[in-house]
């Protein structure tokens, strides 16, 4: 498994996000829990509004996998706050943002978050809000590590004008279809092509680059915003072709050389999965290092459905 740097956090380039795990007994969880640690993922992803009530399924990974002090210590476990269930709305007041993190303390039965990302933007955010909660939150011990999750760079800016501490990571999706912060670059500048079009402000990848900011890829095998995966799908013969092939090359399975296509980008992302299958989660680790050729990366990027000028 390849490890990254998050401004001094050693974590994997693929992580296992447990947003669907409030309803999986006690021994499924420990299973596929026990599964990523056996193949290197010790980075846990959750959300406040991850599960059936909130902080569900925060307790669910608790409630099963019951650790001690020692064992906490060998993992980094990562949440987001900010999304309010009732509406839903988006909530980034000091007073939101610090219960937040208390109640996932309490259902996460630590005394720390590794990492704590904003949800999703707010558009009434108070950056000075922000600022007075992670300040708080990091003087007490409380959280570790700060990011953001779906923001564009001028959302990250006003952030930062008054954030103290490092946003070390943004959590945005992408994968071989849904590649929009990936495509846009390749066609700049090219008039009348819908991918030409700039929809996250500018360059968020290269921005992230440029700040030091890791780039967290959700749903990496979704063909767009949840309407179901690309792999196996009727819809994408041209791209299933390519990726069985490669996947025969590299004797792994399509799963590994769709997770090696996030990889293999030098921006050194993170590959968030979703799944509660364990063999999903083996065959996804396999992509970690995978030395796609650049003709390779661009030959998926063009079979799912992308222009390459």
């Amino acid at each position: 498994m390849k490890t990254i740097d998050l401004k001094g956090i050693a974590a994997p380039n693929v992580v296992l996000g447990v947003m669907r795990i409030a309803d999986m007994s006690d021994e499924e969880i420990r299973t596929l829990i026990g599964t990523a640690r056996d193949v290197g993922i010790d980075f846990f992803d959750h959300a406040a509004v991850y599960g059936n009530e909130l902080h569900g399924c925060e307790r669910r990974f608790a409630e099963a996998l019951r650790l001690t002090s020692s064992q906490r210590a060998e993992i980094t476990l990562q949440t987001k706050a900010g999304i309010v269930k009732d509406g839903p709305y988006f909530d980034y007041s000091y007073e939101h943002l610090t219960e937040s993190v208390d109640a996932s303390l309490a259902a996460l039965q630590t005394d720390y978050i590794d990492i704590l990302l904003l949800h999703r933007p707010d558009a009434l955010v108070e950056p000075e809000e922000v600022a007075r909660a992670f300040d708080e939150l990091h003087q007490t011990g409380k959280v570790r590590a700060f990011g953001v999750s779906n923001h564009t760079p001028r959302q990250i800016d006003l952030l930062r004008k008054y954030v103290k501490q490092p946003l070390i990571a943004n959590q945005l999706q992408l994968s071989i279809t849904h590649s929009p912060i990936v495509a846009q670059g390749i066609a700049t500048n090219m008039s009348a092509e819908e991918q030409s079009i700039t929809i996250d402000g500018g360059g968020i990848v290269d921005y992230c680059r440029l700040h030091d900011i890791t780039v967290q890829a959700w749903s990496p095998y979704q063909a767009g915003f949840f309407n179901g995966p690309f792999i196996g799908n009727d819809d994408y013969p041209e791209l299933n072709a390519v990726l069985d092939r490669l996947a025969e090359k590299y004797d792994v399975t399509p799963t590994s050389i769709a997770t090696a296509w996030i990889t293999r980008h030098p921006a050194n992302m993170q590959v968030v999965l979703g799944t509660t299958t364990p063999e999903r989660v083996v065959q996804a680790a396999a992509g970690s290092q995978i030395p796609l050729t650049r003709a390779e990366w661009y030959e998926l990027f063009r079979a799912a459905g992308h222009i390459v000028p």
